[in-house]
């Protein structure tokens, strides 16, 4: 029998009330419920220098291993100008092959308004660009702003308003969990 996989959210938003970081947050729910232990990486709480290839040691191994030790990660950005966030784009040029060889990895964004199509094809190439397995569900949320509301009985404090969101969100823990005990 194999052990409870290890599910780890990465938030790429720094915004305090994060529509990206409550999405992760219903995800992980959901992996949890499928037997998952979960975890969530912040950045807009961790301490992540700008990358600089020159730098042996920068700090961030604290970060970077917590992805290299998940059995699957969950990535999460808004959207802006069309791709993802400079937060999520500088802690994910710190990873590398070692972090994301033979992981699978599901993939959020939460736009204020228009498409998110070009935010997760951006996701997908850079996640195959260090081994990463991207899922093939993926979640999209277009006008984020109204598809969830204040409730302190509800993970990250909000509850997703949109039944279809709330559903898409809770199959992508599924199946994050599901790969992840295909590569366990």
């Amino acid at each position: 029998m194999t052990s409870s996989p290890t599910v780890l959210g990465v938030s790429g938003s720094l915004r305090d009330t994060s529509y990206t970081h409550s999405a992760l947050a219903h995800v992980l729910r959901a992996a949890e419920d499928e037997g998952a232990d979960t975890e969530m990486l912040d950045l807009r709480a961790a301490d992540v220098p700008m990358f600089d290839p020159d730098e042996d040691d920068q700090g961030v191994e604290r970060y970077t291993e917590l992805v290299r030790a998940a059995d699957a990660v969950v990535l999460g950005t808004p959207v802006y100008h069309g791709s993802y966030s400079g937060v999520l784009k500088n802690f994910h040029d710190y990873c590398g092959f070692d972090d994301y060889e033979d992981t699978p990895v599901a993939l959020v964004a939460t736009a204020g308004g228009g498409s998110y199509g070009s935010t997760l094809e951006h996701l997908r190439s850079t996640v195959r660009g260090v081994h990463g397995h991207v899922i093939p569900g993926q979640v999209g949320i277009r006008g984020a702003s109204s598809k969830f509301a204040p409730d302190p009985d509800e993970p990250d404090g909000r509850a997703v308003t949109d039944a279809d969101i709330a559903d898409r969100l809770a199959s992508l823990g599924e199946d994050v969990v599901a790969a992840a005990r295909r590569f366990q």
